[in-house]
């Protein structure tokens, strides 16, 4: 060590900023000081982390340094501040010293740290028979184990935890204030003397077994065939072994979940290589310390049960991150599936009377633990990507988590931003950055609504930061824009797929001054009244202004919502705007579509007449109706599966199959003379013509490939040299693929979504961007 400074040494108060609790820096400051020689003390604010340093300036100097370049792997510096000290921050210690957290009154700016799965040591310490921590399902260190869903207030520290509950023993407590132990200073510290214990109840409630015993009688009612709740770090999983056809199929009709794919969980790398094909990319993925669900690849022999996921080629598949799942499946030995914890289209149970009230219809058994969830946090799902991993649902170990907004948006008042309908999460902007919170989920019924507004209200009391606007989508009838409008704070409505490309924007720092964003999704409302998802928008940063100059051929959907139910009317709505009398669109209808003579006429009629039919250029309406004429779904069980089916059809393709054409044209007429459309309709012809029972799989490849030309196509035509992809539509991994491809070659710059989902869950980073800009509506 070195020796202590001088009392003339200069001293420095040094504030870093970014995941920086919970993730072992306080410790490592005190280690970095030791080894460097520098006095003073370092404490967790709300700022972030403090730091009073006193050394020779050449000392500080390389102290700075190697905070940034020595930090703990999961700690994120966001920003670090030094200026000089005065004597109002008392004198400093003769060695250096980790205070006590100074609460503070004012805006918590320190980023929440996610919650992080097991260490390696930790696990090596978990399976060591001579480890006083052998088997204990609640291990954790600084490195890893929950944060985020035990956090009841910032600063980070165990009395404002829902750890505060469990007293430290004399050995844990010794652990914990030990400057070389990997347990120092670990808030959530424990272990069998004096922490969280499991049990195992049955649906009645009563108690059926405790500690080991409980995993050991769970573990043997799975083998059996039977249905578990599992308590992890964000709330309940439902298992059920994986291989076993009859007791997924069981669990399904229990969750009322009819095909939606299942997560599985795998014991180890080795059983889950035997049913998916993962690389080192895949496999890195699931390691990390966000332990992810990874969309994979199914061997075709693998022997899961088939209603795993029906028909469908991936598997979602996630390796146990907590201790309580790691000693459960290493006595399965074997995969389960691991779904949320909820009834379908429900919030996910963290309360223990929660879970039994609301699952006890589903689950035989119980897996619980009396260590309390704070609020929910379910799985995040990626899957591999071009260029990088795609983001599908951002929840823990990626959420909750700070995004810097581009310079000239960094100053404004607070601003609560609530995102759509779909695939819901909300953000506060304070200052120079957004944070954003985890995935909540669909809108939809009063328990979604609840849990949106707990969300609401745990990240404003979370930051201490009360907005003084809200943003919200445009689309009237979102229970987000309700909830926004019935506040009683002033309103700003952000155009959905402006808010998209912002978001994407957000990303690269705001992006050059001049982009052409491509924002491809399901349905938004558009700024002409029709609904709008095919959408090229320029934006401009000089003149704040944003424009749509390019779109897809508008179309019209029979019965509006319930075409995202049934992508064959999507099919029919498209035939019939290229077929003005209708018998072809009919001929087809029933032949193709499996609509009667009557439901085809209707259809057809109400379409050509624009009744009950809305206009629209949705990009997802246009995948879903290709879908359905190439019979690969007539019907949607889920959101999204029919476009999954039409992706997995192109993956089986020749990569030298010709795109389909999708000529780009100049509107003559109207309003809008300039805007330029994409017109699916001669691609359309040649899959109507075509026989699909051979042929689907080419053509299912053409259209993808034509689409991404078409896109290239567009932005040539446009004269923006950059292009940002955003929407839903972009989780479709050979799309985004194949425009990547077809933009990059013609020399475009390309902005794609890094940490952000492309789907409604980063609307709340482009409504913020959108208000801060002052642009919130797109020029029709």
């Amino acid at each position: 060590m070195a020796p202590s400074p001088g009392a003339d040494a200069p001293r420095r108060l040094i504030t870093v900023g970014g995941v920086v609790q919970g993730v072992g820096f306080r410790p490592f400051v005190a280690r970095l000081a030791a080894r460097t020689g520098v006095s003073g003390w370092v404490r967790n604010t709300p700022d972030g982390v403090s730091i009073l340093a006193v050394a020779p300036a050449d000392v500080l100097d390389q102290f700075e340094w190697a905070l940034r370049s020595e930090a703990p792997s999961a700690a994120r510096i966001a920003a670090v501040e030094s200026r000089p000290a005065g004597d109002a921050h008392g004198d400093a210690p003769a060695g250096f010293a980790i205070l006590d957290s100074d609460g503070g009154d004012g805006p918590a700016r320190v980023q929440a740290t996610p919650d992080l799965a097991l260490c390696p040591d930790c696990r090596r310490e978990l399976t060591d028979p001579g480890d006083r921590r052998h088997r204990y399902p609640f291990i954790n260190c600084t490195n890893c184990g929950p944060r985020y869903s035990i956090l009841l207030e910032l600063p980070y520290d165990r009395p404002r935890t829902t750890m505060r509950e469990f007293a430290m023993c004399p050995e844990c407590r010794a652990e914990y204030e030990n400057p070389r132990d990997r347990r120092y200073h670990a808030q959530p510290n424990a272990c069998p003397t004096c922490g969280p214990t499991l049990r195992l109840s049955d649906s009645s409630g009563d108690c059926i077994a405790l500690g080991e015993d409980a995993v050991e009688r769970c573990a043997e009612l799975v083998r059996r065939g039977g249905i578990a709740a599992v308590k992890g770090i964000g709330g309940y999983h439902l298992m059920v072994d994986a291989m076993s056809e009859p007791a997924v199929a069981e669990l399904r009709r229990r969750k009322r979940r009819e095909e939606k794919p299942l997560a599985v969980m795998f014991p180890s790398e080795e059983e889950l290589l035997r049913h998916a094909e993962a690389g080192p990319v895949e496999l890195a993925l699931l390691r990390g310390p966000a332990a992810p669900i990874v969309l994979l690849r199914r061997r075709t022999d693998a022997g899961l049960a088939p209603s795993v996921a029906p028909g469908n080629p991936h598997v979602g598949a996630l390796l146990p991150y907590s201790p309580v799942h790691v000693l459960l499946l290493a006595r399965l030995a074997g995969p389960v599936v691991a779904t949320s914890g909820n009834l379908s289209e429900e919030p996910l149970c963290i309360g223990d009377a929660e879970a039994m009230e609301r699952l006890r219809g589903i689950a035989d058994v119980f897996l619980a633990h009396d260590r309390q969830i704070a609020r929910p946090v379910d799985d995040s799902v990626l899957r591999p990507g071009p260029g990088g991993p795609i983001v599908l649902r951002r929840a823990r170990g990626l959420a909750p988590g700070s995004f810097q907004l581009p310079a000239d948006a960094a100053d404004g008042e607070p601003l609560l931003c609530v995102g759509g309908h779909m695939k819901s999460t909300v953000g506060l902007a304070s200052g120079g950055s957004l944070t954003l919170g985890p995935h909540i989920g669909d809108l939809t019924g009063a328990p979604a609504l609840d849990a949106f507004r707990r969300a609401i209200d745990l990240m404003v009391s979370l930051l201490r930061e009360h907005p003084r606007r809200i943003a919200c989508d445009a689309h009237p009838g979102y229970a987000s824009t309700r909830h926004a409008i019935a506040a009683g704070v002033p309103v700003t409505r952000v155009q959905h797929h402006l808010a998209h490309v912002l978001a994407c924007l957000a990303e690269h720092e705001g992006g050059p001054r001049r982009v052409l964003g491509v924002s491809w999704d399901g349905t938004g409302d558009g700024c002409d009244g029709t609904v709008w998802g095919g959408e090229f928008i320029l934006v401009d940063r000089d003149l704040r202004s944003a424009r749509r100059v390019a779109s897809l051929r508008p179309f019209r959907l029979p019965g509006g919502e319930a075409a995202v139910r049934e992508p064959r009317r999507s099919a029919l709505g498209l035939l019939a705007t290229l077929d003005g009398e209708g018998e072809a669109a009919q001929r087809i209808a029933q032949t193709r579509l499996g609509f009667s003579e009557t439901e085809a006429e209707l259809l057809s009629d109400i379409t050509t007449r624009g009744l009950h039919a809305p206009t629209t250029t949705s990009a997802g309406r246009l995948f879903d109706g290709v879908a359905a004429l190439l019979g690969l779904g007539l019907v949607n069980r889920f959101e999204g599966q029919s476009a999954m089916a039409l992706e997995a059809a192109a993956e089986g393709a020749h990569a030298g199959v010709a795109p389909l054409p999708f000529p780009v044209m100049r509107l003559g007429t109207g309003p809008t003379p300039d805007r330029l459309v994409v017109d699916w309709g001669p691609a359309l012809e040649r899959i109507a013509e075509s026989d699909t029972s051979s042929d689907a799989s080419s053509l299912a490849f053409a259209f993808h490939a034509g689409l991404a030309r078409a896109i290239a196509s567009v932005a040539r035509e446009a004269g923006i040299g950059c292009v940002a992809l955003s929407g839903g539509c972009f989780q479709n991994r050979l799309l985004l693929e194949r425009t990547l491809v077809a933009l990059q070659s013609a020399g475009f710059d390309v902005l794609r979504h890094r940490e952000l989902p492309p789907n409604d869950g980063n609307l709340p980073v482009g409504q913020a961007l959108a208000v801060r800009w002052g642009i919130t509506q797109v020029a029709p």
